[in-house]
């Protein structure tokens, strides 16, 4: 009698297109996945190793427990040796760093005491003058006395700045 055509017709398997846009939806939440949760990870963590490997002595860092401390001893690949409190020393594994407050170029005691002695040897072989003969003009066989009374004003306050 009154047979739709929806039933009239048959029913036919599907058909390519029909399979390619059942995925399309599941595709685009992949991609959306991908660019918002995925790769700001992988970005992140790849900042965090850098920020671990770049760990040096005389950085202060906080652990993952929130303990703050600095850094003294550092050797790649290794556990850190942190003071906590004046004389507390404890070891923390790299991996538990949380964050690095403030980086600082670590000190090298020697070098500074090498330093040191350079400058008190040098100024001993040019005849005790030190820093006040860089400032004072060369001098010849002719100078005047005044330049005497002028080298040895210069050489007392170059004195009296060493000591203080």
């Amino acid at each position: 009698m009154f047979v739709t055509p929806a039933y009239a017709q048959g029913a036919a398997g599907p058909s390519g297109m029909d399979f390619v846009s059942s995925f399309i939806p599941i595709i685009l939440l992949i991609a959306i996945f991908w660019f918002l949760i995925f790769r700001p990870q992988q970005k992140r963590m790849k900042a965090h190793n850098a920020m671990l490997a770049a760990v040096k002595r005389g950085d202060t860092i906080v652990t993952n427990g929130g303990i703050v401390g600095k850094v003294t001893k550092a050797v790649e690949n290794e556990d850190l040796e942190v003071e906590i409190a004046a004389g507390m020393k404890v070891k923390v594994v790299r991996s538990m760093i949380a964050d690095v407050r403030s980086k600082t170029e670590p000190v090298n005691d020697n070098k500074a005491v090498e330093t040191k002695s350079a400058n008190t040897k040098s100024s001993k072989a040019k005849g005790g003058r030190g820093r006040a003969a860089k400032a004072a003009p060369a001098e010849t066989d002719t100078a005047a006395p005044e330049a005497d009374s002028v080298e040895a004003e210069a050489t007392e306050t170059g004195a009296e700045k060493e000591t203080k």
